[in-house]
This record gives structure tokens, C-alpha cells and sequence, in this order.
């Protein structure tokens, strides 16, 4: 049996400048914010190292997709337009 991968033209994927912005924000500006708050500062260390990890995942789904000789479209937005159709949201 095929993997449904094979009929796939490509994998949209967010572009990884999307995860570099939001760890620039919660790094430079919510972190000072909370600065004073260790319960704060502690959440938003959290979400810091959660989204370091999905950034990582994402890098790895990208390598198998590529040794798998399958196309990765990193999008800018969820209204990506492609040759033949809009992608839209449900």
C-alpha cells in the first residue's frame, strides 16, 4: 500500500520566519513585561521552549520530506494562493 504522501504535489508548512517572529516577541518584549511576575515569566518560558520545539519538529518534517523527495511549501498566510486554487479557511 502507498502512503498518501506519494499523491501529494506538496506539503504546506508555515515558513519558519512565523516561528522566529513570536520567539523575537515573547523573548525581547513579553518577557520583560512579565519580568517582575516569576509565575508569568515561568509560563511564557514555557511557551518559549514549546515553540522552540515544534520550530525543531517542523525542521525534521522537513528533512524526511526531502529525503522522501516530497516538496515542502513554506506559506506566509493561511489565504496562500496556488496556481489552481485558493486555499480558504473552513
Amino acid at each position: 500500500m502507498k502512503s498518501k504522501l506519494n499523491f501529494m504535489e506538496q506539503i504546506p508548512l508555515p515558513s519558519p520566519i512565523h516561528y522566529e517572529l513570536i520567539l523575537q516577541l515573547l523573548e525581547r518584549q513579553t518577557m520583560l513585561a512579565v519580568n517582575d511576575n516569576p509565575d508569568l515569566r515561568h509560563q511564557v518560558n514555557q511557551l518559549i521552549i514549546t515553540l522552540r520545539k515544534a520550530a525543531v519538529q517542523q525542521k525534521r518534517l522537513e528533512e524526511i520530506c526531502e529525503f522522501s523527495s516530497v516538496t515542502v511549501d513554506h506559506r506566509w498566510s493561511i489565504n496562500h494562493h496556488n496556481a489552481s486554487k485558493v486555499v480558504a479557511p473552513d
